[in-house]
């Protein structure tokens, strides 16, 4: 028993010297000291040595128990020390260096306009509305006096989900889902996405619009003139002219198209390239709610008027900034963002 006692010990000594993990000291502890342990079998077989030489035998176990469970002890907390020392150091924090330069976010040019817009009609004492971006095609189309054979359809360039359900390609939609659950009065602007086969340097297929409209008794066209003026003259200056265009919108009778004075030249310079010398920008399209989009959504035409626009706001956000390219909006390039 004493060779096995002096073997256990010198190759338990030998292999603390060269582990350098918590797991394999611990497993060491184990296999020596553990219930099945060698140490511990030789205990139990102290029984077996002559009686007259165990209590030699005996102590000499308990003191080369003893020595490995302080060897092993001490070796476990050399590990965990130098693991805790490794750690703060590699944690350290230098308060001598600069601190790390975070910049700002800040809203989108698209999105900085968008709220300018809806904060002027809101001052004018409309709410906002919102409705999904897929749609059916009654309420995209056929609502709007825009039937299946009608050739505006074939103007919008619709990306269709199903048969019968499209990305919306305006968001005038919203408006008749908002008068088929209310009664007028009614004076809500919708801000949204829309969406249509097109992209170039002036058209994406995705883009944003702000529809709003007005519903009530004896609503004129006169209506609509102070209404858009006023929002115009809002968002682009008390100076800005404003102009009214006969046009064409299935969904609108009378229609037009609504100019402003060009904000780069004012009308004074005819080789502008904004406005290529006329010294007018067109801003959006408008008109008096047609009847039968009155009659889609079960209002009288004979007891109630009103009027309805759109607008891009791509169109007027390059505009405001003189921007010749929508496709920067959606680039991502954080050059032309900070601009904004």
């Amino acid at each position: 028993m004493k060779e096995d006692l002096e073997r256990i010990r010198t190759e338990a000594l030998a292999a603390l010297d060269t582990y350098d993990s918590e797991a394999d000291v611990e497993q060491l502890r184990v296999r020596l000291l553990g219930r099945k342990g060698e140490l511990t079998s030789l205990v139990r077989r102290l029984r077996e040595v002559e009686p007259n030489e165990r209590p030699t035998v005996g102590a000499h176990l308990n003191q080369i128990k003893d020595e490995l469970e302080q060897r092993i002890s001490q070796a476990l907390d050399a590990l965990r020390r130098g693991e805790r020392e490794r750690r703060v150091a590699a944690e350290r924090i230098d308060v001598t260096q600069p601190g790390s330069h975070r910049i700002p976010g800040h809203l989108h040019p698209l999105t900085q306009t968008m709220e300018d817009i809806v904060d002027t009609f809101v001052g004018m004492g409309f709410e906002v509305a919102d409705g999904p971006d897929i749609e059916d095609e009654y309420h995209n189309f056929t609502a709007l006096n825009i039937p299946r054979d009608h050739p505006a359809r074939d103007m919008q360039d619709t990306f269709f989900v199903t048969d019968e359900h499209v990305l919306r390609t305006h968001t005038s939609p919203v408006q008749i889902r908002v008068m088929e659950s209310r009664r007028p009065p009614l004076r809500v602007v919708v801000p949204g996405a829309a969406y249509r086969i097109d992209s170039d340097n002036t058209h994406s297929p995705m883009f944003h619009q702000v529809e709003g409209f007005m519903v009530d008794e004896r609503v004129t066209f006169g209506d609509l003139k102070g209404v858009l003026s006023e929002a115009m003259q809002r968002l682009f200056g008390r100076d800005t002219r404003v102009r009214f265009r006969a046009s064409y919108f299935p969904f609108t009778e009378p229609s037009a198209e609504v100019d402003i004075g060009c904000v780069l030249c004012a009308g004074c310079d005819q080789q502008c390239r904004m406005c290529k010398g006329s010294g007018w920008l067109e801003i959006l399209g408008a008109g008096l709610i047609d009847p039968n989009v009155f009659e889609a959504v079960g209002y009288d035409p004979e007891a109630v008027s009103g009027f309805a626009f759109g607008m891009g706001l791509e169109r007027i956000t390059m505009l405001r900034y003189q921007i010749n390219d929508i496709r920067l909006f959606y680039a991502n390039d954080v050059r032309f963002l900070r601009q904004f």
